[in-house]
C-alpha cells in the first residue's frame, strides 16, 4: 500500500463525486487535507471522522483571490504542501451542436474547469518549489483528447487542461515537481449521471469493456500519480478509458 503518511495535500471538488472518493483514499492512508468546494454542506456531511487532518474551505475556486486564501489557510494550518489534486469540473450543456453553444455557459464551463485549475496550481506551486518537492494532477478527460461531439465546452476545456499540463511538466522538470493528468473516459460520478442517457450512450459505446470505470479505480491511479513511487514521469495525461485510447 502506498503511504502518504506527513504529506499534506489539497483535493478540490471533494466534496462529491473523484474528489470525495480520492480525498477519502489519501486521508486512510496517512495525509492531512484541504479539502476544497462550494458545498459547504456536502463537505461537512461526507468529512466527519479525521477532523484532526482535515481543513474544510468553502469556496469559489473560479475566484483567484479565495484561492490564494485558501491555499494560504492550508499552508498554515500544516506548513506545507506536497499534493494538489484538482477534480472540481462541470459538463455544462451537452448533446448539442457548435453552433448552438451559449457562449456564456462555455464560458463557465472554462472558468471552472481549466481556470480553477490553473489558479490553484499557481498558488501552490511556490510553496512546492521551496521543498523542492510536489506532485501536481489535473483531472482531465479522454474528450479532451478525442473530443466529444455535443460536448463543445467540455471538451475544450479538458484539452486545455491537457496543455497546461504539458507546459507545467516542462517547466518545473528539474525541481522535484511533477505535474501530470488523468484522463478517464466514463466514470460512474454525479456528473454522469446528470447528463442525457444518449450523451452517455455515445461515450459509452467507444469503451471496448462496454462499461463505466468506477470511482475507486480512478482514485486508485491518482494515489500512484502522486505519490513518491511515480518520480519519473511529468507532463504526461494518464489514460483510464477501458481501452478507448489508441495514443
Amino acid at each position: 500500500m502506498i503511504s502518504f503518511n506527513t504529506q499534506v495535500a489539497i483535493v478540490t471538488g471533494a466534496a462529491s463525486g473523484l474528489g470525495q472518493v480520492i480525498a477519502h483514499k489519501l486521508l486512510n492512508e496517512g495525509a492531512s487535507l484541504g479539502l476544497f468546494d462550494i458545498d459547504e454542506k456536502a463537505l461537512k456531511e461526507h468529512f466527519v471522522d479525521h477532523d484532526r487532518y482535515e481543513e474544510k474551505v468553502v469556496l469559489d475556486l473560479t475566484d483567484q483571490e479565495q484561492v490564494e486564501q485558501a491555499v494560504a489557510r492550508v499552508v498554515k494550518r500544516f506548513g506545507k504542501i506536497d499534493i494538489l489534486i484538482n477534480c472540481a469540473g462541470i459538463t455544462g450543456a451537452t448533446n448539442i451542436k457548435s453552433h448552438e453553444v451559449d457562449a456564456a455557459n462555455l464560458q463557465k464551463v472554462f472558468n471552472i474547469n481549466f481556470m480553477s485549475s490553473f489558479y490553484t496550481a499557481k498558488a501552490v506551486l511556490p510553496y512546492m518549489l521551496a521543498n523542492n518537492y510536489g506532485r501536481i494532477l489535473h483531472i482531465a478527460s479522454i474528450a479532451g483528447k478525442e473530443g466529444n461531439a455535443g460536448m463543445l465546452a467540455y471538451s475544450a476545456s479538458k484539452a486545455a487542461v491537457i496543455g497546461m499540463t504539458k507546459v507545467q511538466g516542462k517547466e518545473y522538470a528539474e525541481t522535484g515537481i511533477t505535474v501530470n493528468a488523468l484522463a478517464p473516459a466514463v466514470i460512474h460520478t454525479p456528473l454522469v449521471d446528470a447528463m442525457p442517457e444518449t450523451q452517455v450512450k455515445y461515450m459509452t459505446d467507444k469503451i471496448p469493456m462496454k462499461r463505466c470505470g468506477t470511482l475507486e479505480e480512478a482514485a486508485n491511479m491518482a494515489a500512484f500519480i502522486v505519490s513518491h513511487e511515480a518520480s519519473f514521469t511529468t507532463g504526461f495525461t494518464f489514460d483510464l478509458s477501458g481501452g478507448r485510447a489508441t495514443y
